[in-house]
């Protein structure tokens, strides 16, 4: 009879130490699932991080290239190229349109 309870035993044993397994699994499983959003919104977030900072590299070379082009605005030989892009001419100096160019050109071309 002793022999019987032992195995009786055992296997209430093994019944029982099987199921903590199978327990412990179940958490290990829960915990593993309680992981997945977190690691996505981590993901996203980094994905996020690496668009804005791409754009701002983009905003500062378009603001360096602003600056660049304010310190030249500055300079007395810009102004002067726009002032005569404009048509107009300093005092003294005669204006001269010359038309028919293009035709002028064309015909060069041909002959």
């Amino acid at each position: 009879m002793a022999a019987r309870d032992r195995r009786h035993t055992a296997q209430r044993r093994s019944r029982s130490a099987r199921a903590l397994r199978w327990i412990g699994v179940l958490v290990l499983v829960v915990i593993a699932v309680g992981y997945i959003q977190p690691l996505r919104a981590y993901r996203d977030a980094q994905a996020d991080v690496d668009a804005r900072r791409s754009q701002v590299e983009r905003i500062a070379r378009a603001n360096a290239a602003l600056e660049e082009r304010l310190a030249e605005a500055e300079t007395s030989g810009f102004v002067e190229r726009e002032a005569r892009r404009l048509g107009l001419v300093k005092p003294g100096e005669r204006l001269f349109i010359v038309t028919g160019v293009d035709e002028w050109n064309r015909a060069r071309r041909r002959g």
